[in-house]
């Protein structure tokens, strides 16, 4: 897709009007990851936007990036038109995006993808169904997502691990923290992690753990 593609418009439309305005980045932000892949600058992330479509209208979406520095695909958005909810459109267009993940760890790292990781919400179904199933973890920890736009505070969420080899019942810290500073230094670009006040709290809620556990039963 390139960023004059109609449909890159209209799936930024089909997420804002699904979302709340302070969880939906900038479409600029769309425009410049394009932009970087087309002037072959990546090398340790990789961003992917997928879409649904039928006659040139947009159905579905989902976004997500391979963070190669720790071998986890994380998702981003999925979001699709209300009336065709229920129809399988959401799981395929995940399957997908995990596909494009393992190439990525193939062709990045050489070596299989080690987890789908994502940010929801606490009653979101979707992970509860994750955690029943697919054996992911809610991370035990007070996870916030940083600031999509200048003045706003950030937004409280859970991050999940979904491990692809395995059902491990939790996780080294260690890895929390590489995972933490690379969801925000490398996939939201926050400049100085380690200076913000949330991204401290998060890594001293670490402090004197040697592993980090769901914060429900998996």
């Amino acid at each position: 897709m390139r960023a004059s593609d109609p449909a890159l418009a209209q799936a930024h439309r089909l997420l804002a009007a699904a979302l709340p305005p302070h969880e939906v980045v900038p479409r600029r932000e769309w425009r410049e990851a394009l932009a970087e892949r087309s002037a072959g600058v990546w090398s340790d992330l990789r961003w992917h936007l997928l879409v649904a479509e039928r006659m040139g209208r947009v159905l579905g979406m989902a976004s997500g990036t391979f963070l190669g520095s720790v071998e986890v695909g994380m998702i981003g958005y999925l979001a699709l038109d209300p009336v065709l909810r229920g129809r399988g459109i959401g799981a395929r267009l995940r399957t997908r995006l995990r596909s494009r993940f393992e190439r990525d760890a193939a062709e990045f790292r050489g070596r299989p993808l080690a987890a789908v990781v994502g940010e929801v919400d606490p009653d979101n179904p979707w992970l509860h169904y994750l955690m029943s199933r697919r054996g992911a973890l809610a991370l035990d920890l007070p996870y916030c997502q940083p600031p999509l736009r200048t003045g706003e505070p950030p937004h409280p969420l859970v991050l999940y691990y979904q491990p692809l080899h395995g059902r491990p019942r939790s996780l080294p810290v260690a890895e929390v923290r590489r995972l933490l500073f690379a969801i925000w230094r490398r996939l939201y670009r926050v400049a100085r992690p380690l200076q913000h006040p949330v991204f401290r709290r998060m890594l001293r809620s670490l402090q004197g753990r040697t592993r980090v556990r769901s914060r429900w039963p998996v």
